[in-house]
């Protein structure tokens, strides 16, 4: 039987002692998951807002096509970008594949729709307060554009938590292209998947209650940034 009180001492105790491995494995998933949010938001805010204020044939299907890939299944992006970037790939002489490049790119593509859907929505319904005033200012669709990822800045920042909360937990993909090497492309989640199969339960569980504990807090200082931020805005 499992004597869940002293797995979680032992957790706890790993947490605190300040064990190298644990806190490069750590800050290698950081590393990786921020890199990826910061290239889905560089690509998917400015592909949600142009979505939003562009009318042209076909924007409607694009539109569906972007909200169905919120949910790309994060093995099938793992296999086409293993597929991608292997050896017999057009990327292959690269040689990226069981690195965190590679870890990088799977959750950038997962992410990005993700980004871009909610940017799209956000940007959509500011788009129809700000419909007026840019006829008459006569704004072009990239001022109109610019105009609404800066006045939605705060309420945007609600699609960049959603897509590193979604990168963070991801461990399909980045098990296929990273790997899971140690001291390489092992990063929380696939040291926890790990661990947890050979039953190191405390390592898994440090992990898992670290995990829980970033995004957390990532959470909480966004959202308080924000308001501090709308205070002084207001001031």
């Amino acid at each position: 039987m499992v004597d869940l009180g002293s797995i979680i001492g032992l957790a706890l105790g790993l947490v605190a002692s300040g064990d190298t491995e644990l806190y490069a494995i750590i800050l290698l998933s950081l590393r990786v998951t921020l890199t990826a949010v910061l290239i889905g938001c560089l690509i998917g805010l400015p592909l949600g807002a142009a979505l939003a204020v562009l009318r042209f044939p076909g924007r409607g299907a694009a539109v569906a096509v972007l909200n169905s890939f919120m949910g790309l299944p994060p093995v099938v992006v793992g296999l086409v970008v293993y597929l991608m970037l292997s050896r017999s790939g057009p990327l292959g002489v690269l040689g990226l594949l069981y690195t965190p490049t590679a870890m990088i790119v799977a959750q950038a593509i997962l992410v990005t729709p993700l980004i871009a859907a909610l940017a799209r929505q956000s940007i959509a319904d500011l788009h129809g307060e700000y419909d007026e005033l840019f006829r008459s200012l006569r704004l072009g669709p990239a001022r109109q554009i610019a105009t609404l990822l800066w006045d939605g800045r705060y309420s945007l920042t609600t699609a960049a938590l959603a897509g590193f909360g979604r990168a963070i937990a991801e461990v399909g993909a980045v098990i296929i292209v990273g790997g899971n090497i140690e001291h390489v492309t092992r990063v929380m989640t696939t040291t926890i998947a790990l661990e947890t199969s050979k039953g190191d339960l405390p390592l898994a569980l440090a992990l898992g209650m670290i995990l829980v504990a970033i995004s957390i807090g990532v959470n909480a200082m966004v959202l308080s940034l924000n308001r501090t931020a709308q205070r002084l805005a207001h001031a």
